[in-house]
C-alpha cells in the first residue's frame, strides 16, 4: 500500500510568511514583527490557509528561538487566528540543537521535523540522527503533531526508520511536506514528486513545497497527485517573472483559486485538526 492520493476532504494549505534566510531590507513585505505576523496570518486564513508555519525574529530582525518571544508568538496566532500553529524546528542553520528542541517548550500545535542534514544552498542544514530521534520523541511526550519535512529520497528512509523504532506520532497520522528544489536537495520536478510519494509510508499524507522557480511547477503536480500545499514567503519572493511577491496572502489566495478549480477547496482549520490530528489547545 502506497501513501495516501486521495483527494480526501480538500486541500490543506500551509502558509509559511517568513522564513530564516530573506532579509527585511530586501524584502519589505516580509512580515518580521508580531504585529506584522498577526496580520499576515489574518489574511491568510481568510484566503484560505489552515497552518501557518513560523519562523520568528529579534528587534534587528535575525532570526531567533528566544523562548519567550516563540511563546508569546504562540499565544498571540492563537487569540487572533484559528490556524494551526506549526512552530519550525529547523530554526537557522546555526542554531544548537539544544535551543532547537526547546521550541517545543512554547507549546505549539504542530511542528516540523526534518527527516536528515542536507545541503542547503552553500550551508549545511544539519539533522544527525541522534538529534532527529530525540527531538520526535519529544513531540511524542509533548502531544505535538510533527510535520515531517522530507528534503531528499533517502530522508524518507530515515521516516521510515523513526516510526518503525519509535511508533506513531502524536496524533496518530502521519503526514509529510516534501521540501523541492532547494539548491543541495531534490529538484522541484513531477518525476522526483511521484518518487517520493510513492515512497512514504503506507497511509501517510503529504503536502509540498516548491522552492523558487519551482513554487508553481510543484503546486500544480501536488495538486494533480492528490497532495497539499505549502506557500509562503519563506519559500519564494517572486510571483511572476520580473513580479516579486507583495504579501503572503496572494501566494495563499492563487493556491486556494487552483485548489478550487481542481475541485479539492481549501480545508478548514476544524477539519485541518482532524485531518492532522491536532489537539484543540485554545481555551
Amino acid at each position: 500500500m502506497a501513501a495516501s492520493t486521495s483527494p480526501g476532504p480538500g486541500t490543506l494549505i500551509t502558509v509559511a510568511p517568513t522564513g530564516a534566510e530573506a532579509e527585511k531590507a530586501a524584502v519589505p513585505g516580509l512580515p518580521v514583527t508580531l504585529n506584522e505576523l498577526l496580520i499576515t496570518a489574518k489574511e491568510c486564513e481568510a484566503a484560505g490557509a489552515a497552518v501557518i508555519h513560523v519562523h520568528i525574529r529579534d528587534e534587528a530582525t535575525r532570526p531567533t528561538l528566544d523562548r519567550r518571544r516563540l511563546a508569546d508568538t504562540v499565544a498571540a496566532l492563537r487569540e487572533g487566528t484559528d490556524l494551526i500553529v506549526q512552530l519550525s524546528t529547523g530554526g537557522a542553520v546555526t542554531d544548537s540543537f539544544t535551543d532547537r528542541l526547546a521550541v517545543l517548550d512554547a507549546g505549539p500545535d504542530a511542528c516540523s521535523l526534518t527527516c536528515g542534514t542536507v545541503n542547503f544552498g552553500d550551508e549545511v542544514f544539519a539533522n544527525p540522527w541522534p538529534f532527529v530521534k530525540d527531538l520526535y520523541q519529544l513531540t511524542q511526550e509533548r502531544q505535538v503533531v510533527p510535520e515531517f519535512e522530507l528534503f531528499d529520497l533517502g530522508q524518507v528512509a530515515t521516516l521510515h526508520r523513526l516510526l518503525g523504532e519509535f511508533g506513531p506520532p502524536a496524533g496518530g497520522h502521519v503526514h509529510c511536506d516534501l521540501v523541492m528544489g532547494v539548491p543541495g536537495g531534490m529538484p522541484g520536478d513531477v518525476p522526483t514528486l511521484a518518487a517520493a510519494v510513492a515512497a512514504l509510508p503506507a497511509g501517510a499524507t503529504w503536502s509540498a513545497t516548491g522552492i523558487g522557480r519551482t513554487a508553481l511547477p510543484v503546486l500544480l503536480g501536488a495538486l494533480a497527485a492528490g497532495g497539499h500545499l505549502r506557500v509562503g514567503m519563506e519559500d519564494t519572493l517572486s510571483f511572476a517573472r520580473g513580479r516579486p511577491v507583495a504579501r503572503n496572502a496572494e501566494l495563499v489566495e492563487r493556491a486556494a483559486e487552483l485548489a478550487r478549480f481542481a475541485q479539492r477547496p481549501p480545508m478548514q482549520a476544524a477539519a485541518a485538526r482532524a485531518f492532522l490530528g491536532v489537539r484543540d489547545r485554545r481555551s
